[in-house]
């Protein structure tokens, strides 16, 4: 399987879609200069809607293009970009909880465009004749995901179905997102340091009681310990 096909294969939103890819990737470096250089003219156009005389602000004149790069090479970056090779391992017999906690999450809420930050824990549990994955590939998953418009709903689904596709015959996959929502913060009820708890457990996680006490424990220590 090439890695197109791979990452197609973990997709859940539909194309052009914010959390989606955006079509026709994998974009060139050619292709995405073009794409900053028209979402530069049209972020322009929205701030001149808004009455912002941004052409003649020192502060504000090269706006336009700092957002278009920031979207382009940064926020969205994934969905113009192959996700990066995953390596899987054999287990090599071992059958116990393999977990990283506080892993850091940025993404961007697709309903307003304000910044989600947070951290991601995920563990799985490898069966004896299993794949485990390198761990700072679990980093890059969250990465992969977090790097475009998102709902935190779906965002954890994402990242659980990637863990649970590359770290294959696994016994359970578990994945909870815990971040702050700027656009909670900075508008409509305009409430501070409010956060937002999401889960999605499988297999041995859903169904046996001490594998998810021992997920949410690891939770606990690793926030004791920072």
């Amino acid at each position: 399987m090439d890695l197109k096909e791979f990452s197609d294969g973990l997709e859940l939103a539909g194309s052009g879609f914010a959390n989606g890819k955006a079509p026709g990737y994998p974009f060139t470096e050619k292709e995405k200069w073009k794409m900053v250089e028209k979402a530069e003219k049209a972020y322009g156009q929205f701030l001149d809607a808004l009455g912002c005389d941004w052409r003649n602000d020192p502060n504000s004149s090269e706006t336009p293009r700092r957002v278009a790069k920031a979207y382009v090479f940064d926020l969205w970056r994934s969905r113009y970009d192959l996700m990066d090779a995953v390596t899987a391992f054999p287990s090599d017999g071992y059958d116990g909880l393999v977990q990283e906690s506080n892993i850091p999450l940025t993404s961007m809420c697709s309903h307003h465009h304000q910044t989600i930050q947070g951290t991601v824990s995920i563990a799985y549990i490898p069966s004896k004749d299993g794949k485990v994955v390198g761990l700072s590939k679990l980093n890059r998953i969250v990465e992969y995901f977090g790097r475009r418009g998102s709902i935190q709903e779906q965002l954890t689904v994402a990242i659980h179905n990637a863990v649970d596709k590359i770290c294959t015959d696994n016994q359970g996959v578990a994945v909870m997102v815990s971040a702050t929502h700027n656009c909670v913060s900075c508008r409509g009820v305009k409430h501070h340091g409010a956060s937002m708890q999401t889960a999605k457990l499988s297999g041995a996680f859903l169904n046996e009681d001490s594998a998810k006490a021992e997920f949410y424990k690891n939770i606990e220590l690793s926030t004791n310990c920072k």
